[in-house]
């Protein structure tokens, strides 16, 4: 065995995209649009995904990946376990990758579950006696068993990911890459999950995971990186690379005043984001105001999402308009208000997200703004402070003695 599990040298990946020309979805329009200017031509240009990244992990390590959305960090992952090519640089691997990057990766719906698990573990480099070896040890934990034998296409989102995740992490390979599809199981199986891959680190065998969780991250790494903007920012210990995530808020905030550099296909943007009262008591109501400009090209009404974040990157709500059914037209500006009732913030600092969609993502607005909870109990009573330690939000909660 190699003195390193995964080295990198010098790492790039850039793609060719349309930065000019007007962009289409529907085949009319594009035949309608060369009728009007034959001329136009369309122009790309290279956009650099990881620049020039290098760095070592010696066997043994769980290593967290984290950092805000378009760092880079999928892609990464992806140029790791070899699913795409590099541009440039060098990726010198000391073993097997087993990945789990996205619900149902490497799985056909077609077979079953059975199926499946063979099918992986053939892709992976490994016979079938090895295979079977570990068969029962990766059914038990899925717990998948009843339906071994169904096409995984008729799967639960979760079956899905506790049969992939299982695969993954039972079948013998030396490096165990994970992209935060955890998120997608119930919070049992996300605490087996947790502990499995504390177990395959102990073992020797180098684990990578991407995540926006900080709190997973704390719980199951012993080093992290933080990647900003395709760059690697930090690689050490894990409150470090936290303390570099958290240090670049102010930066991000101001960035994504400009529209144009948020994600989004740009046919709707918001124009503004407010809350009301940025400081607050944890049981005050949580009041955002928002307005989305109009596009009268736009076909059909769109929905508004606003997520409710922790410092620590992890989603405590999310507030969809959809299940309101609270619908926008595009012909009209729109502006509009979300009040979020009985919501009990923990004190501490709290980022909004406004997302603008259809089927796809007109405008993602991370950090449009902050909500800042003041060090305050809304209890009648005064106890230690373990009595609100744990947990991510406070309750509005009675107790009654029968």
């Amino acid at each position: 065995m190699v003195d390193s599990a995964i080295t990198v040298s010098d790492l790039s990946k850039s793609y060719r995209i349309q930065v000019a020309g007007e962009h289409v979805d529907r085949i009319t329009t594009a035949v309608i649009n060369r009728i009007r200017h034959p001329l136009t031509r369309t122009h790309f240009e290279d956009f650099e995904a990881l620049r020039d990244m290098s760095f070592e992990i010696p066997w043994g390590e769980a290593v967290g990946i984290v950092g805000r959305n378009g760092a880079g960090k999928s892609t990464l992952l992806k140029l790791l376990t070899r699913i795409t090519a590099p541009t440039g640089g060098i990726i010198d691997l000391g073993g097997r990758v087993g990945s789990l990057l996205e619900v149902g990766t490497g799985f056909s719906g077609e077979l079953t579950g059975r199926e499946n698990i063979y099918q992986n573990g053939a892709l992976l480099g490994m016979g079938r006696k090895e295979i079977k070896r570990r068969f029962d040890e990766i059914v038990d934990f899925s717990g998948v068993e009843k339906f071994l034998d169904v096409p995984v296409k008729r799967y639960s989102s979760g079956m899905y990911v506790r049969l992939a995740f299982s695969v993954a992490a039972h079948l013998d390979t030396e490096i165990l890459a994970i992209d935060e599809v955890l998120a997608v199981g119930d919070a049992e199986f996300q605490a087996k999950s947790l502990a499995k891959m504390r177990d395959v680190a102990r073992d020797g065998r180098t684990v990578l995971y991407v995540s926006h969780q900080m709190n997973t991250v704390t719980a199951l790494c012993t080093s992290a990186m933080f990647l900003d903007k395709g760059t690697l920012g930090y690689y050490g210990t894990v409150d470090g690379a936290i303390k570099h995530y958290r240090d670049t808020f102010e930066k991000f905030q101001l960035e994504q005043l400009d529209a144009h550099k948020r994600p989004g296909s740009g046919q709707l943007r918001l124009s503004r984001v407010a809350v009301t009262e940025q400081t607050q008591e944890p049981d005050d109501d949580k009041v955002i105001e928002f307005t989305v400009g109009r596009n009268v090209d736009v076909v059909g009404k769109y929905f508004v999402s606003a997520h409710i974040t922790d410092v620590n990157g992890a989603v405590v709500v999310q507030c969809d308009s959809r299940l309101t059914g609270q619908w926008f037209d595009p012909s009209d500006e729109q502006s509009g208000v979300l009040r979020i009732k009985n919501l009990w913030l923990k004190p501490g600092r709290y980022t909004v997200d406004v997302f603008v969609c259809q089927s796809g993502v007109f405008d993602a607005w991370e950090g449009a703004d902050v909500i800042e909870v003041i060090e305050h109990s809304p209890y009648p009573e005064l106890t230690t402070d373990d009595a609100l330690a744990h947990g991510m939000v406070l309750a509005d909660f009675e107790f009654e003695a029968r």
